[in-house]
């Protein structure tokens, strides 16, 4: 029969004498220490490698950042029912400045220095006028291609428009061609009409934010407008000199 307290005995003993299992756990226990001690000295006096081939490249490389959607800015207004004219001098501004409607009385502009200042002003207008105005700046968290979209097709109106009214132009100098009616009083008010088509152009493609692909046609209407209307002006200065 084993007596259990001579056991116990032997291996206090042991947990006591040196070079026993009991004192090499602790030695190693103490080299585990020190290990770690110089590891953690030497991490922190040379640190890790990044990965110069993801994050370096990101934060050298422009190109490699996230790019931002365009910020917007929004008035919501509300303008008395009476009278009717204050609606559509607010109707007609906001048109002027190329802003879209996202629904009744919100309309949106592509932030900008300008676009801020115009929209300012009109909100101190709408009070004015004893309507409220709320102008905010923001940008979409949802429905970003919506929005541009629409803001595209409003320029590609206005685009398309200028395109209708050089045809008419162009048919004007055919007609002045066809009834061999050259003077400068035609060519004076041929230059008039043109120079309303070339500012006209100028102020859509000043709100053109985003590059409307209608651009393309007006810029290729125009020049022909003025071709012809090079070809006009020669023929006048033709028959003004064989009249002398």
């Amino acid at each position: 029969m084993v007596d259990v307290r001579d056991e116990r005995d032997k291996a206090r003993s042991a947990e006591c004498r040196p070079g026993t299992e009991a004192q090499s756990g602790f030695d190693r226990l103490s080299r585990l220490r020190g290990m770690a001690r110089r590891t953690a000295k030497t991490a922190a006096a040379d640190p890790a490698p990044t990965d110069t081939a993801s994050s370096g490249s990101k934060a050298s490389d422009p190109k490699a950042r996230d790019t931002k959607a365009p910020g917007w800015l929004v008035l919501v207004y509300r303008i008395p029912s009476e009278p009717t004219r204050l609606r559509a001098t607010v109707w007609r501004r906001l048109k002027g400045l190329g802003a879209i409607y996202l629904q009744n009385s919100v309309a949106a502009l592509p932030a900008g220095t300008a676009s801020e200042r115009a929209l300012r002003k009109l909100r101190h207008e709408i009070l004015e006028m004893s309507g409220t105005a709320v102008l905010m700046s923001c940008t979409t968290l949802l429905g970003e291609a919506d929005v541009l979209a629409a803001f595209q097709a409003a320029r590609d109106d206005e685009y398309e428009e200028i395109v209708d009214k050089c045809q008419d132009f162009l048919a004007g100098i055919e007609k002045e061609f066809t009834a061999e009616h050259f003077t400068f009083a035609e060519l004076e008010e041929n230059e008039v009409d043109h120079q309303k088509l070339v500012n006209w152009l100028a102020k859509v493609v000043a709100r053109d934010a985003f590059g409307a692909p209608g651009r393309a046609d007006a810029d290729e209407a125009l020049a022909r407008c003025g071709e012809e209307l090079e070809r006009y002006a020669a023929r006048v200065y033709a028959e003004e000199t064989d009249g002398h």
